[in-house]
């Protein structure tokens, strides 16, 4: 089905317009979009309204290719704006009592007692918001919790909502805009952290601002290998017709990243809005906020198993594979032959590029933030999915001990500076280290356990043409 009329998308805040319009630069990977004369037009400034099959066919490609973003404000409303609520939950009465009072009773809302050790209490709560009980008699965990609820769900859409969140029921309104798309199958807000009468610990406020669940302030598509390439179930709107079974039961964690990605492979859009936020209770004691992380890395294996091409810990280029090896070497000849390897890169995007009408500039421009980013991916697989690697490389060599100290150094400086954090920069520093610590011991625990080292292993990818 086409995009309706009313449909309005912007371009991303990373896509450029090229020689007077008649190019567009952007989306994930990077492409060159050539825009016909009869396109031209339907663009007013960086904003596209559907009106016609033209410019509908022009905005699915530009939301395919990453390059625009719906204005959720601006969308038509939908036909059926009918949803159900379903919170799983085992004990945690106060914070059930909490989430369910922020969601009101204009719609229907279904607790699922994944086996409660004191089910009175979750019973007691839902009786007093007019909720209907759902209880399970064995715990079945996260995913299985929320298939119990899907399966009584007779609404178009279903609203998930952890039972450590608080949201209003502005937040899914807006979500629900996003489903003008037919092709669109789940949105989620903003996870942000909830706010305290109690100042938080230096954990919390790290966690304020490095909350694994915190995608960021930017919209976008949800797409294995892009900024933004899987999105949390705490808080989630989606079309009830497009989930089937729901969620893979057998996954104890991770089974959101596993539900996005086959959602995606079915050809279906998930959309990531952040102008409406769901908060959530962080995890402020060192030694729970700990264990968490690491619980976060051992579903890396069981989404390798089911993902095995979307799962890779970083992706390079050939040239930024050269790149990044020749400054690991650490030799006399290290830089020149990284320096040729970004003269070979942009040589070759320029080629790429040549139809524009300053093609070497912005092949220069592509290749400098293409090799940030394989070196700040080199950080991370150093700090975080290789740490074990790396602590073992340091014990031999002073090379990997020079690396992995620039590496995290450099690491802790500009994340601090972006974060904004209101903690010192020491206890800012020990808690990143301890965050990759944990995760990364997740990591190579469950590629133990898997026997398998798909997880662990980087991609090399080559970047396509221009369209």
């Amino acid at each position: 089905m086409p995009l309706p009329n009313g449909f309005v998308v912007t371009l991303d805040r990373h896509t450029r317009v090229l020689d007077g319009g008649r190019a567009l630069l952007g989306g994930f990977p990077t492409r060159l979009l050539r825009l016909t004369p009869r396109a031209r037009p339907l663009l007013t400034g960086k904003t596209l309204r559907v009106t016609d099959r033209a410019s509908a066919v022009l905005a699915d490609r530009l939301l395919d290719c990453g390059m625009a973003n719906p204005v959720v404000e601006a969308l038509p409303p939908g036909s059926d704006p009918r949803y159900t609520v379903v919170v799983p939950v085992r004990d945690r009465a106060r914070q059930l009592d909490r989430v369910l009072t922020g969601l009101g009773t204009d719609h229907p809302v279904i607790v699922v007692d994944d086996a409660s050790h004191h089910p009175e209490d979750v019973a007691a709560v839902a009786a007093k918001h007019g909720a209907r009980l759902v209880p399970l008699p064995v715990n079945l965990g996260p995913a299985g919790a929320r298939n119990a609820g899907l399966r009584q769900v007779t609404t178009p859409y279903v609203v998930f909502a952890d039972s450590d969140v608080v949201l209003t029921p502005a937040t899914v309104t807006t979500l629900l805009g996003h489903f003008a798309d037919p092709r669109v199958a789940m949105a989620v807000p903003r996870i942000s952290g909830l706010p305290n009468a109690v100042a938080p610990n230096w954990i919390g406020r790290y966690e304020e601002v490095r909350s694994s669940l915190d995608l960021g302030r930017n919209p976008a598509a949800v797409r294995p290998g892009t900024p933004v390439s899987w999105a949390s179930t705490a808080c989630v709107v989606a079309r009830v017709d497009a989930l089937r079974d729901g969620f893979d039961a057998t996954m104890r964690v991770g089974e959101d990243v596993d539900l996005c990605w086959r959602l995606i492979e079915s050809g279906w859009r998930v959309r990531y809005e952040p102008t409406v936020e769901a908060a959530h209770e962080h995890r402020a004691r060192l030694d729970d906020w700990f264990l968490r992380k690491a619980v976060y890395g051992t579903g890396a294996d069981p989404l390798a198993r089911r993902h095995p091409e979307f799962i890779a810990p970083a992706v390079f280029a050939p040239w930024s594979t050269a790149l990044v090896l020749a400054l690991l070497a650490q030799r006399r000849w290290s830089v020149p032959v990284a320096g040729a390897a970004l003269g070979v890169a942009t040589a070759s995007i320029a080629r790429k590029l040549d139809s524009t009408e300053h093609p070497y500039r912005l092949a220069l421009r592509l290749t400098a933030n293409g090799a940030v980013s394989a070196l700040g991916q080199t950080s991370a697989l150093l700090n975080r999915h290789w740490w074990p690697l790396t602590v073992l490389g340091c014990t031999v060599s002073g090379r990997v001990r020079r690396a992995a100290a620039v590496a995290a150094l450099t690491d802790i400086a500009l994340e601090y500076r972006r974060d904004q954090a209101h903690l010192d920069p020491i206890r800012y520093g020990i808690a990143r280290r301890l965050d990759d610590l944990a995760y990364g011991a997740g990591v190579w625990l469950s590629a133990v356990r898997g026997r398998s080292t798909t997880s662990l292993r980087p991609r090399i990818v080559r970047s396509r043409g221009s369209q």
